[in-house]
């Protein structure tokens, strides 16, 4: 085998995420800022990294690097995990019991994937990408080169909110050590490669800020985010004129996060055409 054809697309991905991780850190520890000048005073400074390791404190940049590691790690386990595929070969099934027969309806019947044959459960659906059906599929994420489905869904929000923090941080940081009161060519000599990743963290802080957001939202509202933009094409929220699977704000966080109260997809559907049929019929 050729060492390039090692090279796919995940591994760059992952390589470049975890480079580009470490790289940051590194300009933010060995920037050398400086204490501030007269004409710019702080209200409240604080000293950006460089200054800290100088003085002899050390809690906060170790918290800090401790930070990036646990993002680093969070991002490595999302995206080389299992996101919940669909077992290609036939499972042996057990008997079903009689109240779950009695409860799961056989106008729901298991969609037979077109790409990998297989049946696909409630609210899975095939990635191209990844060539596996995914079940509870959320969405495909190319800056993890894998998918975010049933099993690392919750671990994807919570990457993205510490991610978010160290970023946060991080801004700050780039902040801190930024001077503006120089001539053109000694403040590019002196902070250009400072006020670049200063952008860049921006940029990185926005894009986390709003998927974070739009994620806890759907979670929320038990939706994912396939589910949220095409409604309109899924046959099993076509039927219903809300979502079937939405069971109030604390039980959608607490199912999501722990697996309480447990059940299958199909249970709470059939739940939810129960409920719709006694309304009607009051």
């Amino acid at each position: 085998m050729a060492p390039w054809a090692l090279l796919t697309p995940g591994v760059l991905v992952r390589t470049g995420h975890t480079v580009l991780t470490w790289g940051i850190t590194l300009v933010l520890f060995l920037h050398d800022t400086g204490e501030p000048e007269p004409s710019r005073p702080r209200t409240h400074p604080i000293p950006p990294l460089r200054q800290w390791e100088e003085q002899g404190e050390l809690l906060l940049p170790l918290t800090f690097l401790l930070l990036v590691l646990g993002s680093l790690l969070l991002y490595l386990t999302v995206s080389l995990m299992d996101p919940g595929y669909v077992n290609v070969l036939p499972q042996p099934q057990e008997e079903a019991k009689e109240e779950q027969t009695a409860m799961v309806p056989h106008a729901t019947p298991l969609r037979r994937c077109g790409y990998c044959m297989v049946l696909q459960p409630l609210r899975a659906r095939h990635c191209r990408e990844c060539r596996r059906c995914v079940r509870r599929y959320d969405h495909h994420c190319p800056w993890m080169e894998n998918c975010v489905g049933e099993r690392n869904h919750p671990l994807f929000v919570a990457y993205l909110a510490l991610q978010l923090v160290v970023l946060l941080w991080a801004l700050y940081l780039a902040w801190s050590g930024l001077r503006f009161f120089q001539p053109w060519g000694l403040w590019l000599r002196s902070s250009g490669l400072l006020f670049a990743t200063f952008l860049l963290l921006s940029l990185f802080s926005l894009v986390a800020g709003l998927l974070l957001a739009s994620h806890l939202y759907l979670v929320a509202s038990n939706t994912t985010t396939w589910e949220f933009i095409s409604s309109h094409r899924i046959a099993y929220l076509r039927q219903r004129p809300g979502n079937p699977f939405d069971r109030g704000l604390t039980r959608n966080l607490a199912h999501f996060f722990c697996g309480w109260p447990p059940g299958s997809w199909e249970t709470l559907w059939a739940e939810d055409e129960e409920e719709e049929g006694s309304s009607q019929a009051v």
